[in-house]
């Protein structure tokens, strides 16, 4: 690692390596997170700090995507709904939004006014307060095009750590798979289709009310993005010492986006999903929590997995085929799709 690649940036392996290198490898143990909360002593997509009889949920991220404009969304919305999400995946209910926006010089004021209205709509329509944020301009070429970087704040009473999920845990997914890696990798590849379209919204009408209703039977929650289906629950088997068993048949993914990801080389697993989040749930729950989904609107959740014991001494997720084998699902390597999120 002697020079940053895109690769870096994917959400993969890559990535684990280089926040561990640069992050966690210097911080001691103290510097983490604090008592009683959640930081970096077991990072997540948020962190959660000890108030009171309960907790300060805060997230923050940098949304960077080619192009700014894509099918089903746009820079704005993207940065709205995924700060909103990883709030939600913690377990908290978001309530404020910072942003700072960076801006190369001679972009047309007209797509970043689209943008930040992208923004401001969501965030209007989630009832969430911008409280505050920063505006810079970088000389031409110095920049391509926005970078936004948005910190979300939320409150719960208790926090969904992926490191609580047990054997027997049954794996629920609440949509279809790929589809903003799909909408993206189409795009980036002139490919003009009806059947590609990012699922990116926020995900508040359905985290919320299973908050309230299976709090202590939701052992792990996270919204697939950078890496996908396969780096999150890589992230969880790792970090609960699990072995997580994905059936093939189940996994929601529509026809397009297996023969787009073919076509590419790349596997739908792998690419990002902004409009759907896995849940790990109590084995005697999961039925219960997947027809309450159902309710919500959430027409295409269903099971797809379950934890085991595991059975070596690291993390596993073994995908078991349409045929009937088996194979290991590593976590992915390399450049998938750059500037995906």
């Amino acid at each position: 690692m002697s020079k940053i690649s895109l690769a870096h940036g994917s959400g993969g392996i890559e990535t684990s390596q280089l926040l561990t290198r640069l992050i966690l490898n210097r911080l001691p143990e103290w510097m983490k997170s604090l008592r009683g909360g959640l930081g970096l002593d077991f990072p997540d997509d948020s962190a959660a700090i000890p108030i009171g009889e309960g907790y300060i949920v805060t997230t923050i991220d940098a949304y960077t995507v080619s192009p700014i404009f894509f099918p089903g969304g746009d820079l704005g919305k993207l940065a709205a709904a995924g700060t909103i999400n990883d709030i939600l995946m913690l377990g908290g209910r978001p309530v404020a939004v910072l942003d700072a926006i960076v801006i190369e010089e001679g972009t047309n004021i007209d797509d970043l006014s689209r943008i930040v209205d992208s923004m401001i709509s969501v965030l209007r329509e989630e009832k969430i307060c911008l409280v505050g944020g920063d505006i810079k301009v970088m000389p031409r070429g110095q920049l391509d095009s926005i970078l936004i970087t948005t910190a979300g704040i939320g409150v719960a009473s208790r926090i969904i750590v992926d490191k609580n999920i047990r054997p027997g845990d049954k794996i629920i997914i609440s949509g279809y798979i790929g589809e903003h890696g799909a909408a993206i990798l189409a795009a980036q590849q002139g490919i003009k289709s009806d059947e590609f379209k990012s699922d990116v919204s926020p995900l508040t009408k359905l985290m919320l009310p299973l908050i309230e209703g299976y709090a202590g039977d939701i052992h792990a929650a996270r919204d697939p993005t950078r890496g996908g289906v396969a780096m999150a629950l890589n992230d969880w088997a790792r970090g609960s010492q699990t072995m997580i068993v994905l059936y093939e048949s189940e996994l929601p993914i529509r026809e397009p986006v297996v023969n787009l990801c073919e076509m590419m080389g790349v596997d739908p697993l792998n690419i990002a999903s902004e409009g759907t989040t896995l849940l790990a749930v109590s084995p005697d729950k999961a039925e219960e929590v997947l027809c309450r989904m159902h309710e919500l609107g959430y027409r295409e959740a269903r099971i797809i997995g379950e934890a085991r014991e595991r059975a070596s001494s690291v993390g596993l997720v073994v995908l078991k085929t349409l045929i009937g084998g088996a194979r290991i699902l590593e976590p992915p390597s390399g450049e998938l799709v750059p500037r995906i999120c």
